[in-house]
This record gives structure tokens, sequence and C-alpha cells, in this order.
């Protein structure tokens, strides 16, 4: 069998055998197939597809391509939960110590940044002294220590996932269904949780574009997870604007602990309620509406704060610049975009937005690139909002002055004011459960 063929194959569209994408994902982690094979073959299957049992068959091959973990020596019931990946989504760290408060436990393994979209992991490396590697026996000790902790992909988990999703970055191959629900799927099985909670972005911002597609991989994600026992519930949620008002590593860490003090962005604190929810509804905490109203009291007495800071001295971080965020060394500077029209701000480029904040230093463009975690952009206005000659729609910071002139570019180019006033829409579109889904 030669990885020629296959690709060869993929290219002119016809199926996969089982056997053919057991070779392909077992050579690729053991070096046999090189990095230029495998680009042509995620080209390939980005243009021409997969159906759902070459998907399954794709998704159980990198699950088993490296440890399965087992975390039954974790008590209790433990939930995980994914996002596709978005512009501001800095959910994990407020949802994460909220269903951790009601001991529901959150053992996750969470991703860097991929393309436009920030990672939670160097969210967290924000922090000074907190660590994301760990041995599985102290992840585990942690998490029956605080009830949560948050570390990034082990080496030996899911490896054949590891290799993709840093050849997908870098070879404008992100946004396939097949890929997409294959990698997610790879490391939520390998993780071992008992329960899934999968947050689908759709919109400008999102790998998905369409409503249409987000629901298509949302449901091939629920299948795979209920098809291997996972009790698996996905959300659709809109990405064509911004989750809250900060970009980028420290000014979303700053944001995430503004949330759970309860004076985060509206539209970031109801889409963490309705997430904290399920999660809490899937650990059977109780009915939908029930497990929300828990989500809102563990932010309001306090608790999931505490929560959160548990999890940051846990894991080696200086909970000083949790409990005081001024504490942040701010970027040396700062750049602020100012309006030269009137009306409202009718739309944004969300994806634009996210190449931005990677043009300051937030992400990276390749994947030998070091992250600049102060960088990023704060957003003072944001869609639906009336803008008048002069103000200041948003305020860009780097460590490296000469970024600004291309990213300032980039948010002119992302923010759309029109005379008219937009209409509103749902900050979650779709809910989709095993045979189900809700309509919002």
């Amino acid at each position: 069998m030669r990885m020629y063929d296959i690709i060869h194959k993929k290219r002119n569209n016809e199926e996969l055998t089982d056997e053919e994408i057991n070779f392909m994902i077992n050579n690729y982690v053991s070096g046999e197939i090189p990095d230029y094979q495998m680009s042509a073959m995620l080209m390939a299957i980005y243009f021409n597809g997969m159906n759902d049992r070459e998907i399954s068959t794709m998704t159980n091959a990198m699950a088993k391509s490296g440890d399965m973990v087992d975390l039954s020596s974790i008590e209790g019931i433990k939930v995980d939960k994914h996002s596709t990946g978005g512009v501001g989504d800095k959910t994990t760290l407020i949802i994460a110590p909220i269903v951790a408060y009601y001991g529901v436990k959150v053992a996750k393994m969470s991703g860097r940044g991929l393309g436009h979209t920030g990672g939670t992991v160097d969210k967290m490396e924000a922090i000074p002294g907190l660590k994301t590697n760990f041995t599985q026996e102290e992840f585990f000790n942690i998490v029956n220590k605080t009830g949560i902790s948050v570390i990034g992909q082990s080496g030996n988990l899911a490896p054949a996932d590891k290799k993709l999703y840093a050849l997908r970055d870098v070879t404008a191959t992100v946004e396939s269904i097949p890929l997409i629900a294959a990698s997610i799927m790879s490391k939520k099985l390998a993780a071992g949780s008992d329960c899934i909670l999968l947050d689908v972005k759709t919109g400008s911002g999102a790998f998905m574009k369409t409503l249409d597609d987000s629901i298509s991989l949302a449901e091939k994600m629920v299948a795979i997870g209920e098809n291997c026992g996972r009790k698996t519930v996905a959300l659709i949620t809109d990405m064509d604007i911004p989750l809250g008002n900060n970009i980028g590593n420290a000014l979303e860490i700053k944001e995430v602990v503004d949330t759970l003090k309860g004076k985060g962005p509206k539209d970031l604190t109801e889409i963490c309620i309705k997430l904290a929810g399920n999660m809490l509804y899937l650990a059977n905490k109780g009915t939908l509406e029930q497990c929300e109203n828990m989500a809102k009291e563990a932010i309001q007495n306090g608790y999931a704060l505490e929560k959160l800071i548990e999890m940051v001295e846990a894991q080696g971080g200086d909970i000083d610049y949790i409990k005081d965020t001024n504490k942040f060394e701010p970027a040396k500077y700062s750049c602020e975009i100012i309006s030269d029209n009137e009306g409202f701000i009718n739309s944004m480029d969300t994806e634009g937005l996210g190449i931005a904040s990677t043009m300051l230093g937030a992400g990276r463009e390749t994947k030998e690139d070091d992250i600049d975690y102060a960088a990023g952009i704060i957003l003072n206005k944001k869609v639906g909002d009336e803008i008048k000659k002069g103000d200041i729609l948003c305020t860009l910071y780097t460590n490296d002055k000469d970024k600004f002139e291309n990213a300032k570019n980039k948010v002119k180019e992302s923010i759309y004011i029109d005379a008219k006033t937009p209409e509103k829409t749902p900050l979650i579109f779709a809910r989709v459960e095993k045979n189900s889904i809700d309509k919002f």
C-alpha cells in the first residue's frame, strides 16, 4: 500500500477503505509518511470530503494513535467541553470553574491557537508561572483536589491529531467538516470524559460560516460521541461578532475575571450561563432551567471565581494576577482606531479582527512563532452601537510598533458602519442532541 495511491484516490473523490485510512494515520504518526504527502491528502479531503464511515474510521484511528486516558481514578461525573474555535472565545475558563463548584469534575485538555482563533492554553500561559504540562498522575491529583484542571494536549494523547492540527493551520485546510469533526472527537474520545458538550461556532469568525454547515458538523460530532458511549450535546453559537470585548491572551484573562465577578460583557456572560447550564444538565444536576440558574448563582456568590483561583494556584500560577488583573504588564504600544463616519456598526468581519490580533502578535502565523501575551484588541464599540465621527472604535496593543500598520488596515476593513440599525440575531441558534435539533 502506498500513500501516493491513497492521495490519488481521494483526489479523484473516491471512497477510502478502513485499511487505507488506518495505514495513512498510523504511518503518518510513525514518520513513514512525510508532511508534504499528508498536506496533499488534507487538501484532497478539504475539496472532496469524507462520508460518515470514513470520518468515524479516521476519528478512531486518531484517538487510538496514542494513549486512551482512563479517568476512573477521578471521583464523580467527568464532563468535557470543546469549542470549534472563535475570536475572543475565553468561555472554558469561565464555565469550567462554575460547574466544578457544583462537584462536576472538569479534566480538560485544550489546544493552542489555530488560524485566526485563540487557544485556551495560550491564554492560560499569559498568567506568570502557570503550567499547562503535567504528568497524568499530577493532572488527576489536581482534578481530585480542586475539581478542575485545564492542561495542554499530552504528547501521548491523540498524537495523530497533534501533528495534523499544526499542519492544517499552515496549509489552509482548517475549514473542513470531516477534519474538524475527526480532530475534535479524537481528542474527546481519547480524553476519557463521561459527557461531552460541544460549542459549535457559526458566522464570519468561525470555521463554519453558515448555520447549515455548523449544524452538519454538530450532528456528525454528536453521532460520533453517542456511538462511542459518551452522552453528547452541541450548541450552535454566534461568531459573527467577537465574544466579549477583549481579543488577545492577557486581555482575555482580564475579561474572564471580570465575568466571574459579575461584571463581564453581556454577550459573554449569557453564552457562559448557557454552556455551563448544559454541562450541569449532562451531569444530571437538574433540568436545563435549573442548571442555568445554578450557573448564575455560582457567579453571583463569587464561588466560581474562587474555584478559578484554586485551579491557577494548583497549576503553579501567580494568583495575585487573578486577584488583581492590573498586575498584567501592559503592551508597550497602543493605537486607537477612530471612526471617520457616523451611523451604526452594521456588521463586523470577526475573522478579520482575529487576523488583525494575530498580526499584532497575539497569535501564530506559523507554528514556530512566539506569542506576545500582551498584544491584542479591545473593542469599544460592537454591532448595533451608534457611532459618531471621532468615536474610538477599538484600541490595538502590541510590543512591536512595526506591526501596527497592517493590523490597523485590517481592523478598518473589518468594521462596517451604516446608516441603518442592524437586526438583532440570537447568541445561540440551535441545540443538537442525539436524534433531535432544536432551532431558536
